[in-house]
């Protein structure tokens, strides 16, 4: 009887754009569901719709994952446990001012103005694709690359150091594949670049993110501390690399997975908007999720839950909710309204969903326009998740596009 009530987490799904087929019974019979987590301490997972979204919106359940009496994620603690956890405060007023200062860099019109320069990169990076010859990864040749790159723009970083700052977020985001050394020293080398870099943006401010918020707030009398700037630029390489970047390969493949969807784009490309919300929605495969920590007693789904909980958020299950999303089980890219939860909700909703969805809509955009006969190289129930990190992904996503 322990051993059903106690799963281990992430609970693993058979295929890799399916989801676990616990989700349904959780959602039924358990809303609230004692888990073991990788370092083999106890959490709380919650994944009905109404339970998460609660969650998420309640300002007693925070991110102060560091606390003594915290579910520890993994052995390492990884991006839940680092310098950047330490330097931006987690909850508050303090949250909420930073949240502030950055979201101002994130408007539509902000968005609207990098969209252009996203299709080239996206562009360029499919010319090169289709002329190393097909079959090819779409995953390693343009998934993995163009969320890097848009990052390292945002942040003012030479095209010369993407590389560095692709092997950075996908140290800092593991769980289970580097040991502990090696997070350490990505975590050493990662500060130390930012720290020079920062310098040199004070001497000579450039058009990028860190640079308006070095000049934004010196001449508001609110001066960003250099730790402050570099756990800014950590958490946007950390939240908008790896989680784009999988996203992007995750996409193409429910798309591809039934080719209709496809050919339904093709008709109809003003579904672009609509089909990337469904995906975000019906991904089956998005990672840990969202932990919290409540340093009171709370009640959620009529469960009561003791001081010192560490609780795990399921988006990607609550997305999956028959009581939220009519035919859930079922990817509609004409599905509106759709307020899905991936992006989180709440005061900790994700900062950068916006540059997210532009990122993905440019690319689904280049896409149907320059490989409209794009399809998998490989029966879908070849296709293999990524393991061990904190977003959920696939190892590659073999395509071909001759006609």
């Amino acid at each position: 009887m322990e051993q059903v009530e106690r799963l281990s987490y992430p609970i693993p799904s058979r295929a890799a754009l399916e989801p676990p087929a616990e989700w349904a019974e959780l959602r039924s019979t358990r809303p609230v569901a004692k888990v073991t987590l990788p370092s083999g301490d106890t959490a709380s997972l919650v994944t009905r719709y109404d339970d998460v979204r609660q969650v998420l919106s309640d300002p007693r359940f925070t991110r102060q994952l560091d606390a003594d009496d915290a579910a520890r994620v993994s052995e390492a603690g990884g991006v839940f446990k680092s310098s950047m956890a330490e330097a931006l405060p987690q909850t508050g007023e303090g949250h909420q001012r930073w949240r502030r200062m950055v979201s101002k860099w994130f408007t539509a019109k902000r968005m609207s103005a990098l969209k252009p320069g996203m299709a080239a990169m996206a562009e360029q990076l499919i010319d090169d694709m289709v002329k190393q010859g097909e079959p090819a990864d779409l995953k390693a040749c343009l998934g993995f690359p163009l969320p890097v790159w848009v990052i390292c723009a945002l942040l003012g970083v030479p095209d010369s150091d993407r590389d560095r700052f692709a092997y950075w977020s996908d140290t800092l985001l593991n769980l289970t594949r580097y040991e502990q050394a090696e997070i350490d020293a990505a975590d050493v080398a990662f500060n130390a670049y930012m720290a020079g870099h920062i310098a040199a943006k004070r001497d000579q401010p450039g058009d990028d993110l860190l640079s308006e918020l070095i000049v934004g707030t010196d001449s508001a009398g609110e001066r960003m501390s250099d730790a402050r700037l570099v756990a800014t630029g950590r958490g946007l390489l950390v939240a908008g690399h790896e989680t784009t970047a999988n996203m992007i390969g995750k996409m193409v493949g429910l798309l591809l997975a039934d080719r209709r969807r496809w050919e339904q784009l093709l008709a109809d490309s003003s579904l672009v908007r609509s089909a990337v919300e469904e995906a975000l929605r019906f991904d089956a495969n998005p990672g840990f999720g969202m932990p919290r920590y409540i340093g009171e007693e709370a009640e959620v789904a009529g469960v009561r839950m003791p001081a010192g909980t560490t609780v795990v958020c399921s988006m990607a299950a609550a997305n999956r909710d028959e009581t939220a999303f009519a035919r859930a089980a079922e990817m509609d890219l004409t599905r509106s309204p759709n307020p899905h939860l991936a992006f989180g909700a709440g005061a900790h909703s994700c900062l950068g969903q916006s540059l997210a969805r532009t990122e993905l809509q440019t690319v689904l955009e280049v896409l149907l326009r320059k490989l409209p006969a794009l399809r998998l190289a490989v029966p879908v129930g070849e296709l293999r998740r990524v393991e061990g990190l904190v977003v959920g992904g696939l190892r590659e996503l073999p395509v071909r596009w001759s006609a």
